[in-house]
């Protein structure tokens, strides 16, 4: 790193210990400079999320002119991987390279295989798209190679990041975990919003040629933030001996294990049930604020901003009072509770037409959809086995990642249904959906209350002297 960039960091650091609620992360061990460069993994999924379902999700259809419906498809296939991410998990808990890395090896392996995903991608919408020489070419073909370009990037996606949430909390100790946790979001989003500003700059003349640019760029962008981040982040063990009498678990026995752990299935299931809550409204929002609020585009599109400003406030305030002893469960708990009178609001937006109380709901449910994701998050850090870091974060993005995408289809389509067999009214069919996120929560509730640990019994949980 020249000097120039040093001063930079350095002083990034510094201005991090002062305000950002996520700074207390730092250890002697750790400092600050050290996760901020770890984080940049967050940077780039950052990036490559905004590639896929904002910027590749408008062009596709509006300048490629590919149907709808296709596009839904293809932004659904990185999900097929996301199950996978417990089995990656695994494996990086047990994997033992030449060189002694357990996690680093994974997070390389993802990065080629996103890199491969981007670099395929441009070529493949064209040929979908039959632009150019493409216009010849079979349909199908288009189809598998777009459907491979996206199967790639979800599985580099989900290995990166379940690998590197394990490799932090393999080098900060648990009293720092919370503060990791938000620091590692908040880059996260932070990688959104840069990388959807330079994607808009670079597209506002949009070309074929272009496109190509852009998406390639940020392949080669996905390399150099993550081999920046792992860069002499873990310290090399020992390889295991050949002749070492006792084999590794097998992943059906590790798996055999963690159900059987503290409440397993309980703390998925309310995973899952909050997710499942919060990621059905994605694709409402803006449709209910333009029928039923009669909003112009200009000021639906600033519900993203509200959400994700939400989102950061409540991660940001989780960090801070998880840091101090708060009990996990109890703040995810508080999150799906501040998720009801939001919803609730968005639902009396529409009999009151008042935007400003439909403004204010999409905002309580980023923040949040920030106090339960943080919530759940450091409990799964926290009541992780050292052996288990990968297998336990995996399972969490696995049930958090698949209830988010089957949340946004599900929306979708039950807006659609009750829209066709209803076939008057405009409201109902989402009525229908927001009413059924409100019963979701409720669930995520009461499933979270026999999850909450009390002060004493928390007290003599390893994972409790979080101060």
């Amino acid at each position: 790193m020249n000097p120039l960039s040093q001063r930079m960091m350095r002083a990034w650091a510094g201005l991090g210990t002062k305000y950002l609620p996520f700074a207390d992360a730092a250890s002697d061990d750790v400092p600050l400079e050290r996760l901020l460069r770890l984080s940049l993994f967050q940077v780039s999924a950052g990036m490559t999320l905004v590639l896929l379902v904002g910027t590749l999700n408008r062009v596709m259809i509006v300048e490629l002119g590919v149907p709808a419906s296709l596009v839904a498809v293809m932004l659904s296939v990185p999900l097929i991987f996301a199950p996978f991410r417990a089995l990656i998990g695994f494996k990086s808990d047990t994997h033992r390279s030449a060189l002694g890395w357990k996690r680093v090896p994974f997070i390389y392996k993802g990065t080629l295989v996103q890199f491969g995903g981007l670099a395929l991608m441009p070529f493949a919408l064209l040929v979908l798209a039959r632009q150019g020489h493409a216009a010849e070419t079979p349909p199908i073909v288009g189809e598998v190679a777009a459907g491979i370009a996206f199967l790639l990037v979800g599985a580099g996606l989900h290995i990166n990041q379940t690998v590197g949430l394990a490799l932090a909390t393999d080098l900060t100790p648990p009293e720092k975990q919370p503060n990791v946790v938000g620091l590692m979001y908040v880059m996260l989003l932070f990688g959104s919003i840069v990388s959807a500003l330079i994607f808009g700059a670079l597209l506002v003349n949009f070309s074929s040629g272009r496109l190509v640019q852009v998406i390639q760029g940020a392949a080669v962008a996905t390399v150099v933030l993550n081999g920046i981040a792992v860069w002499k982040q873990e310290a090399r063990g020992r390889k295991k001996p050949a002749h070492a009498s006792e084999p590794d678990p097998t992943f059906q026995e590790s798996w055999a294990c963690f159900i059987a752990g503290d409440r397993a299935i309980a703390r998925l299931l309310a995973v899952g049930l909050g997710t499942l809550a919060f990621s059905m409204q994605d694709v409402m929002l803006e449709p209910y604020g333009g029928q039923i609020l009669g909003l112009a585009v200009s000021r639906t599109t600033l519900l993203t901003a509200a959400m994700a400003g939400g989102g950061l406030v409540g991660f940001s305030l989780a960090s801070y009072v998880l840091s101090r002893g708060f009990e996990p469960f109890r703040m995810a708990a508080i999150g799906a509770m501040v998720g009801v009178p939001a919803f609730l609001m968005i639902i009396a937006a529409a009999p009151l037409a008042s935007p400003l109380l439909f403004g204010f709901g999409t905002l309580l449910i980023g923040f949040g959809a920030g106090l339960f994701g943080h919530g759940t998050l450091t409990a799964t850090m926290a009541q992780a086995p050292a052996e288990q870091r990968g297998l336990a974060l995996g399972a969490w993005g696995a049930v958090q990642a698949t209830a988010a995408g089957v949340g946004v289809a599900l929306g979708g389509i039950i807006r659609d249904g009750v829209s066709s067999l209803d076939g008057g009214s405009a409201l109902l069919p989402y009525l229908t959906v927001y009413g059924l996120e409100v019963l979701l929560l409720a669930a995520a509730i009461v499933t979270m209350t026999k999850l909450i640990r009390s002060p004493l019994a928390a007290a003599d949980h390893p994972a409790a002297h979080i101060r």
